[in-house]
């Protein structure tokens, strides 16, 4: 009887994807859960409501804060949140248009229209991903 030769794990695009994809989703989840304690721990309970704050969580924009009753909104537009806000748009854009490619794929057969498609998305992902940061940093 002869044994089977184990197959050795390989460290492609699609694994290192793969494990991103589980990485990004749960970053995303901190990320939220840490936007808003930070938002209650900044006094966000007395100055904002829960829409406000949520918006605040997941785009942490001075102009989402502008109509509230917010008495200093230069506490909360700082360094920290466009950080936090960098890293948010980052893993999501990331985690969407991973998946996006993931599903093409499926309905693809290999060749030029599937690598064409993985062009476009990459395109389009550094197009949203610069644009965002744009935003970001201009706001």
């Amino acid at each position: 009887m002869r044994s089977r030769a184990m197959p050795k794990p390989s460290w492609n695009l699609e694994y290192l994807m793969w494990i991103f994809t589980r990485i990004s989703g749960l970053s995303l989840i901190l990320l939220a859960v840490l936007g808003i304690s930070l938002g209650l721990l900044m006094g966000a309970r007395t100055q904002m409501d829960m829409g406000t704050l949520m918006r605040w969580a997941f785009f942490p924009n001075s102009n989402h804060v502008l109509d509230s009753e917010i008495p200093d909104i230069f506490l909360w537009a700082n360094g920290f949140w466009q950080i936090m806000q960098i890293l948010v748009v980052v893993f999501a854009a990331t985690h969407g248009f991973n998946g996006l490619r993931v599903v093409l794929e499926d309905y693809t057969s290999p060749g030029f229209w599937q690598a064409a498609l993985r062009f476009l998305i990459f395109l389009l992902w550094v197009f949203s991903g610069l644009v965002a940061i744009y935003v970001i940093l201009g706001s």
